[in-house]
């Protein structure tokens, strides 16, 4: 590990002619707490080499005690960044100013142990640079103990904290020199607390370092952070009477047949529950022996025995997908790999992203909350001598013909399929799911169960739910689901400020808007809870997942969108 104070902070300003110093401090001020940091930490504060002398930017600069930067544009344009926008790109050559000047200032630092002095001038310097999570710089220090705060036999890398932050004139970012010893357990290294509830190493987030993938960031650190693995949409709405598009239970479920059916179970709690003839629907609905099938109390349940069940010693987790499977696998003491799949390919899996020596992986199909269902012959292709393979198809009953899914396959090996009752019946509250496996891997999970783990309702629940009739009305129900969610989608379409997943096939979108998470609290004020984004691994407080649901409420959450981005201006 390399101590918190071996790493160095580095600002990125953009800024129009003319902006007062006050403007520019207060974006400063607002991205330092956002990091945890403050004035004193600041080494240099980077900027286009045209706005160096801009009287707000070198006030500011004179005020935080730091050198100003400046560089070239063609220096920042050749450097990537994570947020581009086409406005500076056509004023100035670079998508984002703000965060390829602090990114090259942080690289800067690993050449020349800190640069000029207070209000001097520094060049960064060409050449590859990074984006969010990414590392640029490395080289320039390799081997050496030039580098300032880098201890003999260093490395140092470039990484982006904090990402574009905005006011009417100026954006700002924030990046951090960070020195890391080659050869390291684990690449990722952890910097600062962790006290906003991001994700570590991602865009708007506090800063860990992942490692860089070509298709998908992967991130084996050892996750300790303060992000909330365990927020659900429930919590959007709970004790508040809103419009609930954050929960993606269908509404109006259970159907009155299977109220009557759990009803009816109760006359028989004074015995112990029995699950064979349970067990034994799971299997027949899904062509499998009963060995094959372990009723639990909801998947989460499932989540929780793989994770202490199991002989794992290097787990990943896809994401962005449901946050529990990785929570039970932290607090079962394992270190969690994550494999971060990219907006700009679609959320779609890339197998090689996955580390051939991963002996557990675990992804969503359909994937919560991206709304992607990968091909299964994807998934499958995961599949490795060694390894489990854990296929959360928690919404799977939600796409019409269930087309892509691994349940009740026996020729991949090591495949766990987790399946929940919860969603299209309106289950949450009773607790019932199932697992699809090998029987070894049955009888060890079954092992690590209490006695009695699932209720009778509930197996009366799972044995209703699996009947020919119960299959019919689950698959109109997908049908359902999709015609509204495309009336959703072409809504949301009309919006220039809203970007959608393409290809959803769940029961919810995920979408994208600038200040999603202030949309959010104005879509609360005018009745409607939508789920943040934020608290999934790979996303941002830009993203918001919002529930499929009926014509009639689709068109007033449009309205209200509508008047929320409005009030926003």
């Amino acid at each position: 590990m390399v101590s918190d104070r071996a790493a160095s902070a580095h600002l990125g300003v953009g800024a129009r002619p003319g902006v007062p110093v006050d403007e520019v401090l207060a974006l400063v001020g607002a991205v330092l707490r956002e990091a945890g940091l403050t004035r004193a930490e600041v080494r240099s504060l980077g900027t286009l080499d045209a706005r160096a002398a801009e009287p707000g930017v070198s006030g500011a600069a004179a005020v935080l005690g730091v050198p100003v930067r400046g560089f070239t544009a063609g220096e920042l344009a050749a450097v990537p960044v994570p947020h581009p926008s086409a406005v500076p790109l056509a004023a100035t050559g670079t998508a984002s100013v703000a965060e390829a000047a602090a990114l090259l200032a942080a690289r800067g630092d690993t050449r020349d142990g800190g640069g000029a002095g207070a209000g001097g001038k520094a060049g960064g310097g060409a050449g590859a640079g990074t984006g969010a999570g990414t590392s640029a710089g490395a080289s320039a220090c390799a081997g050496t103990s030039a580098c300032a705060g880098v201890p003999p036999g260093a490395e140092s890398r470039a990484v982006l904290v904090v990402p574009k932050r905005k006011s009417r004139r100026v954006t700002c970012a924030l990046a951090l020199s960070v020195p890391v010893r080659p050869n390291e357990d684990a690449p990722g290294v952890r910097l600062l607390p962790l006290a906003h509830g991001y994700i570590a190493g991602e865009p708007g987030s506090p800063p860990t370092i992942p490692t860089p993938h070509t298709t998908a960031a992967m991130d084996m650190h050892t996750h300790t952070d303060a992000h909330d693995l365990r927020h659900h949409g429930d919590a959007e709405v709970r004790d508040e009477k809103l419009i609930d598009l954050a929960v993606n239970v269908r509404t109006n479920t259970p159907p009155d047949w299977l109220r009557e059916r759990i009803a009816d179970s109760l006359t028989g709690l004074a015995a112990y529950p029995d699950a064979r003839a349970a067990r034994a629907a799971v299997a027949e609905r899904h062509d499998l022996p009963s060995n094959r099938v372990l009723l639990t109390a909801g998947a989460a349940e499932a989540f929780v025995l793989l994770a202490r069940a199991l002989p794992v010693r290097r787990p990943v987790v896809v994401h962005p997908q449901f946050t529990e499977p990785e929570a039970a696998l932290r607090d079962a003491g394992h270190q969690v790999g994550r494999v971060l799949l990219r907006e700009e390919d679609g959320f779609r899996l890339d197998p090689a992203a996955v580390p051939e020596d991963a002996d557990l992986v675990v992804i969503g199909n359909p994937t919560n909350p991206t709304s992607v269902l990968h091909p299964a012959a994807s998934i499958a292709a995961l599949a490795r001598p060694g390894r489990t393979l854990v296929v959360d198809e928690a919404f799977m009953d939600a796409v019409p013909g269930e087309r892509e899914s691994l349940a009740g396959r026996t020729d991949v090996p090591g495949l766990v399929v987790l399946r929940s009752l919860t969603k299209t019946w309106g289950l949450a509250g009773l607790r019932i799911g199932y697992v699809l496996a090998e029987p070894e891997t049955v009888e060890a999970l079954e092992g690590a169960q209490p006695l009695w783990p699932v209720s009778t309702p509930a197996l009366v629940a799972a044995e209703a739910c699996m009947s020919r009739v119960a299959l019919a009305e689950a698959e109109h129900a997908a049908h359902r689901i999709g015609v509204e969610r495309a009336h959703l989608l072409a809504g949301l379409a009309e919006f220039d400020e809203v970007r959608t997943v393409e290809g959803s096939e769940g029961p919810f979108v995920l979408l994208r808007i600038d200040g999603a998470d202030a949309v959010r609290e104005r879509l609360r004020s005018l009745g409607f809870a939508a789920r943040r984004g934020d608290t999934f691994p790979g996303l941002d407080r830009n993203w918001l997942r919002i529930a499929v649901r009926d014509r009639v409420t689709t068109n007033r959450f449009l309205q209200a969108l509508d008047q929320a981005l409005l009030m926003g201006g």
